[in-house]
């Protein structure tokens, strides 16, 4: 059975690859809810009746495990709701990553306004490190740039540097990318941030927090398969698919489909 990956457009696919390169033998399910997206300035009822949607439409197709790869998702998540599969989300993951990656105790989210205003991470940060400190900045314009695929246009820059530079002068050592689009903008970030501030990636926490699970055997792994990535939008637009074969490269989807939810 595959591991699902959901999010709200072709962000969550930084998960996905993340996932993909440190498990090759499993074999993932990604869905795009692109007909809904952003999640991220929408009110957290109606992304939390997203979720639920989703995560009911990646159970009837048998999986073994969903990966909610959306930031704003996660931070309105119920962490009490009974599923038959193991739900991670990419809040708790980076959190515990930014904290053992920071040397001072002041590290910086970035996120989208929903993350942002549910305090998600500054909880979370909180639970591994009552005495770090956090700044957050919300970043609502990075994600439909990515979307649209301006990823090197000099305005993406400007708007980078707009973003960042506040959390640069608060002297941070660690940056959060809370938002799985936004490490598609590592490179542009790095450069704002410059050398001494570490970039925390939700793919990489999440492929970590998986492996310990794997390696105490709460998520079976598959040491036969053969790494197949299907993906599936609910509104598989052109531009889904040229984004995807970016972000995956060098990996490529052995199939893209439409669905509706």
């Amino acid at each position: 059975m595959p591991i699902a990956v959901f999010d709200s457009g072709v962000g969550g696919l930084t998960v996905l690859r993340a996932l993909a390169q440190h498990f090759p033998r499993e074999d993932f399910l990604y869905l795009g809810d692109t007909a809904r997206l952003p999640y991220g300035n929408k009110s957290p009822v109606t992304i939390r009746q997203y979720v639920e949607q989703n995560i009911r439409f990646l159970l009837g197709r048998r999986v073994k495990a969903i990966v909610v790869a959306c930031n704003s998702a996660s931070s309105v998540l119920d962490p009490s709701v009974k599923a038959p599969v193991p739900i991670y989300n990419v809040i708790t993951p980076g959190a515990r990553l930014a904290v053992t990656q920071s040397n001072t105790g002041k590290i910086g989210v970035i996120a989208t306004r929903t993350t942002v205003a549910q305090q998600a991470y500054v909880r979370a940060i909180a639970a591994v490190n009552p005495n770090a400190q956090v700044v957050q900045q919300a970043c609502p314009l990075l994600v439909p740039l990515v979307e649209e695929g301006w990823v090197d246009d000099p305005l993406t820059n400007l708007v980078i540097h707009r973003y960042l530079n506040p959390l640069k002068e608060a002297g941070i050592d660690t940056l959060i990318m809370g938002c799985t689009h936004y490490p598609v903008l590592k490179e542009p970030m790095s450069r704002v941030m410059g050398k001494g501030v570490v970039l925390v990636d939700s793919g990489e926490a999440i492929a970590q927090q998986i492996q310990t699970d794997m390696s105490a055997k709460q998520l079976l792994a598959n040491p036969l398969g053969q790494g197949r990535l299907d993906l599936l939008s609910t509104d598989l637009a052109e531009n889904f698919r040229l984004m995807a074969e970016r972000i995956l490269h060098p990996l490529s989807a052995a199939s893209f489909n439409h669905v509706d939810i």
